[in-house]
C-alpha cells in the first residue's frame, strides 16, 4: 500500500537546472548521450517514475544512487527511461537486401556481424535469420552475430527471444515457420519463440559503446543503426574511428536512414543512403 502523501510528494518533485545540469553531465560523461536544454519536461517525468520505484523522495536523493551503484543497472534503467528503444524486425529493410544482394554473395570465409545497441534483439535475429537463409545449406559456413546493448532490460528481452504475435507483422511467413515457434503463453496470449537455428549465430552482450570494447574483429558489416543520433559530434566520430578499425577492409557500416557520416572526418566511402564500406 501506498503511504499516505507518497503521490503528492512525487507530483510536487521538481527538477532543478543544477539538477538537470547534473543529468546531462552523467549521460555524456559514462555514455556520450547529449541531452538538449529544452528536454526538462520530459526528463523529469520520466525519471520521476523510477524514483517512485526506488522510494526516493527527490532528484538529488537519485542521482547520488546512480552514481554510487556498483553494478551501474540503475544508470541503464536511466539511460532506458530517457531514450528511445523502438525497433522492429526487418526495419529499414534496404539494408537487409543490401546486405542480402551486394555483401553476402562476396564472403568467403566465416562471417562476422556486430549488432551495436541491439535493443530487444529484433534486428540481430533478422540478421540471424538472413544468415540461415543464405548460407544455412553450408555446414561448414561460420557465422557469428554479436549483438550489444547497454541496457540491460533489453537484453534480457532479446536473450529470451520470445515476442508477441503483432510483432512479427514484417516477418515473412516462410521464415515464421522456419525459424520459429509459435506457442501461448500462461496468460493465454499467443507469442513466438526463436528456434535453435537462430539462438545459435547471436551472442548478446551488455557493452557501454564509451568503454573499451573486449571484441576484436574483424567484422564484414557493423551495423549501428538509429544509436549515433543520441551523440555529439566528438563523440561521433570517435565511434565511427573505432569501428574503421573493427571492419575487414570492404566491410561495411550502416546507419540509421536518419543518420549520415556528413559532418565527420572519416574515411569511409559513400555506397547509398546509411550505407559506407571501408
Amino acid at each position: 500500500m501506498t503511504a499516505p502523501g507518497t503521490s503528492a510528494l512525487f507530483a510536487e518533485c521538481e527538477l532543478t537546472a543544477t539538477q538537470f545540469a547534473r543529468i546531462t553531465r552523467l549521460l555524456h560523461d559514462h555514455a556520450g548521450i547529449r541531452m538538449r536544454e529544452g528536454k526538462e519536461g520530459l526528463v523529469r517525468a520520466r525519471l520521476t517514475k523510477r524514483l517512485r520505484k526506488l522510494g526516493l523522495s527527490d532528484f538529488d536523493a537519485y542521482l547520488t544512487f546512480v552514481e554510487q551503484e556498483p553494478s551501474r543497472r540503475e544508470f541503464a534503467e536511466m539511460i532506458d527511461a530517457l531514450t528511445t528503444n523502438k525497433t522492429s524486425f526487418l526495419r529499414e529493410a534496404t539494408h537487409f537486401d543490401f546486405l542480402r544482394d551486394a555483401v553476402f554473395p562476396h564472403l568467403d570465409g566465416p562471417v562476422r556481424i556486430w549488432s551495436a545497441g541491439c535493443s530487444s534483439g529484433e534486428e540481430p535475429y533478422t540478421l540471424a535469420m538472413l544468415c540461415q537463409e543464405t548460407f544455412g545449406g553450408s555446414s561448414a559456413r561460420d557465422v557469428k552475430i554479436l549483438a550489444t546493448d547497454i541496457s540491460h532490460r533489453v537484453l534480457a528481452t532479446a536473450k529470451a527471444g520470445v515476442y508477441p504475435v503483432d510483432g512479427m507483422q514484417d516477418v515473412p511467413a516462410a521464415w515464421l515457420q522456419k525459424y520459429w515457434a509459435k506457442r501461448s503463453e500462461a496468460t493465454g496470449r499467443a507469442v513466438y519463440e526463436a528456434q535453435p537455428a537462430l539462438r545459435r549465430l547471436v551472442h548478446f552482450a551488455k557493452l557501454n559503446l564509451m568503454e573499451q570494447w573486449p571484441m576484436r574483429g574483424p567484422f564484414d558489416a557493423i551495423l549501428c543503426r538509429n544509436v549515433m543520433i543520441y551523440f555529439d559530434k566528438a563523440t561521433q566520430q570517435q565511434l565511427v574511428e573505432r569501428y574503421w578499425a573493427l571492419l575487414r577492409p570492404g566491410g561495411h557500416l550502416f546507419v540509421g536512414h536518419s543518420e549520415s557520416l556528413t559532418g565527420l572526418t572519416h574515411r569511409f566511402r559513400y555506397v547509398q543512403p546509411a550505407v559506407y564500406v571501408k
